[in-house]
Order: structure tokens, then C-alpha cells, then sequence
């Protein structure tokens, strides 16, 4: 019996970071292993630069010449043509948006296999160009076999998908618990927050994500003038890093929020590991999910949270692994930090509760098996 071809598309591959390409790495490299599926990935250069083919890990990569990236999509006249060429030998294409360049080539694209469509988030912040993209993305929706979400949040919280919901399967995002393992860390990291502490006696709160608009690390900022006895640490870069760093000087809070910018992936699972809870301040359902959240839950940290209208919330639940409260809203965001700040037990519980509920609940066995049964039926 012949494999199964699946062509895996997304804007970009590793190593360029992000949720999403993190998830279709773990998707790649973890369907690849079934003898029954022969994948390969589809993508396009982040920057200006030609075609590159390579294999990454094992994975056939195509890496389409662009143009560069406007609007968080890159322009790639390349990639049209190759998808168009790629989905006439596939058996099964999974689509990961937002990619309004996909919505494009499926279009005009002649697809013999099943289509699915990974909707990550509506596009919100280019809400303008949506007048041009509508047409082609529910082109491709009606088109799709099913679209996967990651949670219930995503389907309510969209304004494209209600009108699809029987089509929408939910997968959740999975973690691979062996890679977050405490033990592992190395002892050279293990107190990487800690160390870098004004007060010795302050709580850890930890931030990871790119400085950008939605991920409203400036109301965390301003939430931080009305925190006690709590530091924050701030890992990523983005374009908004000048500005952040600039308003928590203003706000004369320069021992009381570190800037660790970029850390390693060794060095990042070390501080997920070395905080007292993890704070995700989000104010826009661009961000639809959060995979960092589960990444401090399998650590067993509580984590704040915001009541989006997306999967957001039902990653870390109120009152139960963590505490969620309104979006900007920076006197609840900082009531939270105190009460998780001055509570050992409460925090303790809430980290207990989160671990548990990703080993059970993003279980990443659990999401591959899942995904590898819908690809090959």
C-alpha cells in the first residue's frame, strides 16, 4: 500500500520561531515517523530571497522565493505556482492560517485529495485588506474536508467560522511533557530569574512572547505601579521593545522589570521553570491561543490570563489553573499578581491543577494519533 502524501503549508518553517511554526514543526516530525504518511512542507522565505529546498530534521522543506513579508504575509509569486504544481500529486493538504497567500493559490488550484484547514485566528489587526482576502478565504473554507481549531473559543470567538461550525473539529495544541522535563535543566540556568532579582525576596512573574501590539505587554507594565513584593521578566523582542523599555523607566521600575530579550530554548524552559507564576496580558483575539501558557503549566505555574474571545481562556481556566481577568484592564491585572504574589497555597494548588490539565488535556501523543487517523481514513 502506497503512503499517505500529506503536504503540510504555512507562511514559514523552523527555524523561524513563532506558535504556529513551532506546532507545524511538532505536526512535520511527528506524523513523519507513521510509515503510512510521506510529508512534506510547503512555505516561503520570511525575507527577500530565492528558492530554497532543504530538509530540516528529516522533513522535505520548500522554502519558495519572496519578496519579503507585508502585513505578516510574505509576497511570493513562486508560491502560487508551486502549490498549484504540489497539490495535484497530494492526498492530503493541511492549510495553516491566517496565509491569505493560500487562500490565493487554493483558488486556482485544481486539489484531487482532502483539504484541511488549521485556523489559528481570524485576521484582525489587517482588518482593512479583509475587503480583497474575503472572497479567497471562503473560497477556501468552502472548499475544505474540515477546519481544525484548537479549541471551542476559536469557532464563538471568530467572525468567519459560526457560519462553518459543521465543519470544525476540535484538536487541541499538544505538548511533548518529556521536553519539559525539571530534572533536565541545566543547573548553570536553574536560577536564571532568580539571580537577576533587585529584592531577593520578591515573586517571579514571567512573561514570554514578541513585543507586540496585541499582546499587551504595556498594561502589564502599568498594571506593575500597583504590584508588592513581585518582579517581572520579560523574555522576547519585538517592535514595540524600544517603547516598553522606555515607559518602565518612566515609571521609575527599572529594578522592578528585567528585560531578558531573546533567551534559548534551554534557557527559556529554565525560566519557565524558575518563575513563581506566568502572566499572559492579552488584549486582542489575535492572539488565539498561547501555546506559551501550556508550556508553564507543564511546570506546574499558575497563569493569568484574559477573557478573549478566542481559545485563550480555555487554555488556563479561571480559578482553577490560574486566575483570568478583563482585557486593559490594569487594576484586575495587578489585583491577580498580588493575590497569586501573597498566597503560596493558592499558587501551589492553581500549579498543581495546570499541570495536570495539560498532561491530560494537550497531550501530544493524544493530538498526533488523532491527526495521523483524520489524514489516513
Amino acid at each position: 500500500m502506497q503512503p499517505v502524501k500529506v503536504l503540510q503549508v504555512n507562511k514559514f518553517y523552523s527555524p523561524v520561531t513563532g506558535g504556529i511554526e513551532t506546532l507545524v514543526k511538532q505536526y512535520s516530525e511527528e506524523l513523519s515517523k507513521y510509515d503510512d504518511i510521506e510529508l512534506e512542507v510547503l512555505c516561503c522565505q520570511k525575507e527577500r530571497a530565492k528558492t530554497q529546498i532543504e530538509t530540516v530534521n528529516g522533513i522535505k522543506v520548500t522554502r519558495m522565493s519572496s519578496l519579503g513579508t507585508y502585513f505578516s504575509c510574505p509576497l511570493s509569486l513562486s508560491f502560487i505556482r508551486e502549490f498549484r504544481r504540489k497539490a495535484r500529486n497530494a492526498d492530503v493538504i493541511e492549510i495553516h492560517v491566517p496565509f491569505p497567500l493560500a487562500d490565493f493559490a487554493v483558488t486556482f488550484s485544481r486539489i484531487k485529495g482532502k483539504l484541511f484547514v488549521a485556523w489559528h485566528s481570524d485576521i484582525v489587526k489587517q482588518e482593512k485588506v479583509m475587503f480583497f482576502i474575503k472572497p479567497f478565504m471562503k473560497r477556501l473554507l468552502e472548499r475544505a474536508n474540515n477546519i481544525i481549531v484548537a479549541t471551542e473559543g476559536h469557532i464563538s470567538g471568530s467572525k468567519y467560522l459560526p457560519s462553518y461550525k459543521e465543519k470544525c473539529i476540535v484538536i487541541p495544541y499538544g505538548i511533548d511533557s518529556s521536553q519539559y522535563n525539571p530534572d533536565s535543566i541545566n543547573p548553570e540556568y536553574r536560577s536564571i530569574l532568580t539571580e537577576k532579582l533587585t529584592n531577593s525576596s520578591s515573586r517571579k512573574a514571567l512573561f514570554v512572547g514578541r513585543l507586540v501590539y496585541y499582546k499587551g505587554v504595556d498594561v502589564l507594565i502599568k498594571a506593575f505601579g500597583e504590584v508588592h513584593d513581585t518582579e517581572l521578566f520579560i523574555c522576547g523582542e519585538g517592535p514595540l521593545e524600544s517603547s516598553l523599555k522606555k515607559l518602565a523607566s518612566d515609571m521609575n521600575m527599572s529594578g522592578k522589570i528585567h528585560f531578558l530579550n531573546y533567551l534559548t530554548d534551554e534557557k527559556l524552559k529554565a525560566a519557565y521553570n524558575d518563575c513563581d507564576f506566568f502572566v499572559l496580558p492579552s488584549v486582542q483575539r489575535s492572539e488565539a491561543f498561547a501555546l506559551v501558557q501550556a508550556e508553564a503549566m507543564i511546570y506546574g505555574k499558575p497563569v493569568i490570563n484574559t477573557n478573549l474571545p478566542s481559545g485563550v481562556p480555555y487554555v488556563s481556566l479561571d480559578k482553577v489553573t490560574g486566575i483570568t481577568v478583563t482585557p486593559c484592564d490594569t487594576h484586575e491585572l495587578a489585583a491577580a499578581i498580588n493575590i497569586l504574589s501573597s498566597d503560596d497555597e493558592l499558587r501551589h494548588k492553581y500549579g498543581d491543577n495546570a499541570r495536570e490539565r495539560v498532561l491530560n488535556v494537550f497531550n501530544k501523543d493524544k493530538v498526533i494519533e488523532y491527526l495521523h487517523t483524520l489524514f489516513v481514513k
